[in-house]
Parts: C-alpha cells; structure tokens; sequence
C-alpha cells in the first residue's frame, strides 16, 4: 500500500494527527461547557458529533484507500481537519462550531483509515501501532501542560489539532499516490488485492466488542475533567498536570508493550489488562480527592494504551490489507463517540461511582470475546484456509512478510499445484543396474 517501505514515518504522523482529537476529548468538552455556555450533556454531544463523523468516514474508506490513493486521500484529511477544527476555533456560533466538528472529525477518520490501512501491511504492525501511541500521547501530553496556561475558551483545543494536521501535511510526501509506479509498487505490496474479507466472523466479534470497549474507556474520559474539578475540588491546572502524567505513564506502558511484543501472545495482554482498566475505572470514577484521582487516572491511561495497541495488532492480523484494520478502528471512534453522551447521561442519572461501576461491569462483560478472539486467531495464517505439511503457520506468515520477487513464489491464497507421483525403481533394482553397467569395466 506504500510506495516505499521507509513511509512508516508518515504514517505514524498521520496516526497522531487523526487521534489527537479523542485523546484531546476532556479539554475539548470541558471548555465548549465553560465558553459557550453549553449544559456538560450538551457540551457531550457536540463532542460526540465530532467523533461520529470521524467513524464515519472510516466505515465509508475501509476498503477505498487503495482506490484512492493513500496521499490524496491523507490531505484530503488534513485538509478537512484544517479547515473544520479551524473554523471551530475562530468562531463562538455554537451551530458554527459544530459544523467545523463534524467537517473536522471526518478529516480525522480519513486520516486515521490511512494510517490505519498502511499499519497492517507493515511487517510488524504492533510495532507500527505502538510507535503511533507513543506519539499520540507525547503529543497530547505536551498539550495538557501547556493549554491551561495559555487561557481559556474552546478555541485553543480545536486549533491546536488544526495546527496539527497542518505540520502532518509535508509528511504525506511518503505516501503512494495511486498512479504510475507507485500504484504498480502496492500491488505487488499488498497481496491478495481483490480477495473476499477474510476471518469476518473473528472480526466482527473483534468490531462489536471493541467499540462497547471504547465506549466504557471514554464515557469516563469525556467526564474525568469534571470530576476532577466538582468531585474531587481540582483546579484546571492541576487536572490537567494529571491529565498530562497519566498520559507521561501511557508512553511508559506503550513503551514496555513494544519491548515485551509478542512474547505473552495477545490474549493475556487484552483479557488482564481489560480487567485492570475496569478497577481503575472504579477507583477514578469515585475520587474525592488528588491522590484518588491521580491514582485512578494514571493507572488507567497506564494500562489503556498498552491494551489498545494489542487489540490494534490483532484487527491488523486478521487482513493483510488492512480493511479489518480500518472497520476495527472505526468501530472503535464510534464507541469514543457514544462515550461522553453516555458518561454524561449515568453520571446524571447515578452520580459518578454509580457511573463508574456500570462501566466496570461492562469492561469485564467485554473482556471475554475480546480474548476469545485473539486466543482463537494466534498464530493464524494472514491467507485463505491455511498451511499444511511442514512449516504451518510460521511458513504462512514467513511467506507473507518475505520481499521475493513474486514470479519466483507462489501468490499467498493461490490454489495448490496438483502433486504427480513419480514411481522410483526398488534400491534392489538399482543396485542390480548399477552393478550391470560396471561389469564391463572390470573386464578390462
């Protein structure tokens, strides 16, 4: 899908560039409550209409980035988040600025299902994905330490991801363009180009699954600001230096997820790290003071990333060209779209700990399938049915990732050569030949 297989620079960009508005969701919500004068279930909604258009954009590209070409369809991206979060910036019509929100979340999608999309033809897409984290969340962290001190107002938020998205935009240079010899370089990149969607019923347990996952994650996240200011008496200031250490902890996770890789497989990183993220959630929902509120906080988006990297690694697994990807990570924006109208609507109703183990119970709920998925597709070939004989699964996956010459190996989901049997003679039989054609040496 790359015209080169040094592009995984921008994609990474890319990839901080289209998460930075979920991961930016508090202050984002926080401050259209506080500037516009917007009720918090209202400010949640706007919020929410943000992260529907990115989601829909990816379910729209999931399998039309080839089509289009992975560099126009990123600066059509970046150029609809530029101008849609930029307009929300300069503005205070509250319709206005939900126009720019929902123009800027679909440029957010766009650019995500390219990122998305070029990560799972990677050689290692964990890694890709990981590295994608750790951007994100240095990113996002940066901003949390430096917005509270630059003023109030919805406006610098919405123009710090537009701001984003236009350094992003001479990185796209990497990319394939769809034409010429870069078109004729991922064709022969991304096998199977054409091919029915493979595992669709792991990847549609893997979609349902994590998009309830998002959902509970960020129904706490679009709410942890006000909680951290009307139930545990925080300052901005001070919730946002959390915020920006919980995030600090986030690259250490990430960190230590791209060093232990693969080692412990992917169930046990999901299925324990989803438990663990449920206690956190518990913890943090019913904070009364900062060291509540920190603990909760920072061991959640401690082990938050580390969990998501995994279950990014496995929805690339499951297609080489990325369509699971791209349908995963959207579902996945779906969910962190219903998530602040949801975190809205049971803190009013239950009050945040009743939130919180609502929540809680719907992360273990969760838990099960999610693990299920990654215990049943380990170690599966990335090709329709799978390798027998010698070699198994390590042979499919070795023959996908190999840069050999494709008229020297076979296309992977190609159908088997018939095997002829050819009769070899008895070693009785050959021996007896070969003693018949050395005899008339001996007589000499």
């Amino acid at each position: 899908m790359l015209s080169r297989p040094r592009a995984l620079g921008p994609l990474v960009a890319l990839f901080t560039a289209g998460y930075l508005a979920p991961y930016l969701l508090p202050t984002v919500v926080g401050r259209l409550s506080a500037g516009l004068g917007l009720t918090p279930a209202q400010a949640g909604l706007v919020g929410s209409v943000l992260l529907l258009a990115s989601a829909a954009a990816g379910f729209t590209l999931a399998a039309r980035v080839e089509r289009f070409g992975p560099r126009r369809a990123a600066r059509a991206g970046l150029l609809a988040m530029c101008v849609g979060y930029g307009a929300a910036a300069l503005t205070a019509s509250v319709p206005l600025v939900i126009g720019g929100a929902v123009l800027g979340g679909f440029g957010s999608g766009t650019t995500l299902a390219v990122a998305a999309a070029g990560i799972a033809a990677q050689q290692d897409p964990h890694r890709a994905s990981t590295l994608g984290l750790l951007s994100v969340s240095a990113t996002a962290g940066a901003l949390y330490l430096t917005l509270p001190h630059l003023g109030g107002g919805h406006a610098l938020p919405f123009a710090s991801i537009a701001l984003a998205a236009a350094l992003v935009w001479p990185l796209t240079g990497g990319l394939a363009d769809g034409t010429g010899r870069a078109d004729a370089d991922r064709l022969v990149e991304t096998p199977g180009r054409g091919s029915p969607l493979p595992h669709r019923r792991s990847g549609l347990v893997l979609a349902a699954a994590i998009l309830l996952w998002s959902m509970a994650q960020n129904a706490l996240w679009g709410v942890s600001g006000r909680i951290g200011v009307t139930q545990a008496g925080l300052g901005e200031v001070t919730v946002g230096a959390v915020f920006a250490v919980a995030l600090g902890a986030g690259l250490a996770g990430v960190t230590a997820a791209g060093a232990l890789g693969s080692r412990l497989g992917r169930a046990v990183p999901i299925g324990a790290g989803t438990a663990i993220i449920a206690g956190c959630v518990l913890v943090s929902s019913s904070a009364g003071s900062l060291p509540a509120f920190a603990t909760g906080e920072i061991l959640w988006n401690l082990f938050y990333p580390v969990v998501l990297s995994y279950l990014l690694g496995l929805a690339a697994s499951l297609d080489p060209r990325g369509r699971w990807a791209v349908l995963v990570g959207s579902a996945s924006s779906l969910g962190v779209a219903c998530g602040p109208v949801m975190g809205s609507v049971l803190s009013e109703q239950a009050g945040y700990p009743g939130m919180g183990v609502v929540l809680c119970a719907l992360l273990l709920l969760v838990a099960g399938p999610m693990t299920a998925v990654a215990l049943h597709t380990s170690g599966r070939p990335l090709v329709p049915g799978s390798v027998r004989r010698r070699g198994g699964a390590p042979a499919a996956v070795l023959a996908g990732t190999t840069t050999a010459a494709t008229g020297l190996v076979p296309q992977m989901g190609a159908p088997e050569q018939e095997v002829t049997e050819i009769p070899v003679p008895s070693r009785r039989r050959a021996d007896r030949r070969a003693f018949r054609l050395a005899r008339p040496s001996d007589r000499g």
